[in-house]
């Protein structure tokens, strides 16, 4: 049966609460519970806000104000340059996580997606708050769940109960819950549609869903018809997976059983996670060309760093390589809890593809003449007769 088409669908909408400021305080105990925002060119006045935790909220301050502006509502607000490779992160694990509950995710930013859940056996209210709560307390972050029929709905009740909520949405409450609603709170409508819309009396969503659909095509073309749908609650689309290309990695993490200092067991901790990376690399057939660590210490204080490099890499030795040169040259050398791999930018297999200037290409062609000729001799005389590294005497 089709999931999509199912009479009793349930889509989760997952989204982070405030995501950007909860990963800084995340990561950096001391700005918890205080008001901070996240902002572009903090040392110049007329920097935006990008967004701000909920603790700024109460003074007024909201997300494309200025620097200046919030700084007048609340003078002991503290600001942090966006910093996207954390975040980034931080995003990659949350949809991991997502991802033990069903193959049907579909990011539609770094800090939202949808799940269709249809086929779990857990209710789904339930399986939310389980979500819920092991985003909370394994990544550290709070999010909002809105559960409904379909992604519009779902959307729309993931934004009722802000931070922590989990709120669910059925199509037969819509003219007590949604109707009232200016249309302007509506999913899908900016500002410019809002003042149209009320050009024509079109006031609340329950003004849009009562009005002829006809008229609403006539006046704003396809996207009338959509709107009127999603008005009345009717929203088809399926939760599509192959949507998030642009959000896909592989990765992994592993809360040690105690805190380690020691390198030769750190690096053995790495080996693992490379290895368990590389293996689910090749069962997706894809590549990553960002390799980032997570680093997160005895106080809970986590660390992520990445680096981007030239070709796309699958390969478990060049994963080691270049998480434990990352490790060494972010490790603080106190006491590790945790530690992580995520190959980000994956792409498949057949899509990658090589920059490759004179040098790359003359050092990559005499790698291939060498291992050609290894393989003749191993032919020849044996898989033992010569391997990487080392050269085996041939019979006299």
């Amino acid at each position: 049966m089709d999931r999509s088409t199912h009479k009793r669908r349930f889509i989760l909408h997952v989204d982070m609460n405030s995501f950007y400021a909860s990963v800084e305080s995340m990561m950096d105990p001391t700005l918890k519970g205080k008001p901070l925002a996240i902002a572009g060119n903090p040392e110049e006045r007329r920097g935006i806000i990008v967004t701000c935790s909920y603790e700024a909220r109460k003074f007024g301050v909201k997300t494309t104000m200025t620097l200046w502006q919030a700084k007048r509502l609340c003078p002991s607000l503290i600001v942090r340059r966006p910093d996207f490779q954390k975040y980034r992160m931080m995003s990659n694990r949350m949809f991991q996580l997502l991802r033990e509950y069903t193959d049907l995710v579909e990011p539609v930013s770094i800090d939202e997606g949808y799940l269709d859940v249809t086929a779990s056996s857990m209710n789904p209210v339930e399986l939310a708050g389980e979500i819920q709560n092991r985003i909370y307390h394994e990544l550290g972050l709070p999010c909002s769940i809105g559960i409904a029929p379909n992604k519009f709905l779902a959307k729309m009740a993931s934004d009722m109960k802000k931070p922590m909520g989990i709120t669910v949405l059925r199509k037969r409450e819509m003219s007590t819950i949604l109707w009232p609603l200016g249309v302007g709170e509506m999913h899908g409508i900016g500002k410019a549609t809002e003042e149209k819309l009320k050009t024509f009396s079109i006031h609340t969503i329950g003004d849009l869903a009562k009005e002829d659909a006809y008229s609403l095509k006539h006046r704003f073309g396809i996207n009338g018809i959509k709107m009127w749908e999603r008005a009345n609650g009717i929203d088809d689309r399926p939760v599509n997976p192959e949507r998030a290309s642009e959000f896909q990695s592989v990765g992994n993490s592993t809360t040690l059983a105690e805190d380690l200092d020691h390198e030769p067991e750190i690096k053995r901790v790495f080996e693992s996670l490379a290895e368990s990376v590389e293996r689910r690399m090749k069962q997706k057939k894809v590549v990553g060309q960002n390799l980032q660590i997570v680093i997160r210490y005895a106080d809970r204080k986590t660390v992520t760093r990445s680096k981007s490099l030239e070709n796309p890499f699958h390969d478990k030795d060049i994963i080691l390589e270049m998480a434990l040169n990352l490790f060494k040259k972010h490790w603080n050398g106190e006491p590790v809890r945790l530690l992580g791999i995520t190959a980000a930018d994956v792409i498949p297999r057949e899509n990658a593809y090589k920059q490759m200037d004179l040098f790359t290409f003359e050092k990559e062609k005499k790698q291939a003449d060498v291992n050609r000729l290894i393989s003749d001799l191993q032919k020849k005389f044996g898989q033992q007769f010569i391997i990487r590294g080392k050269w085996k005497a041939g019979p006299s």
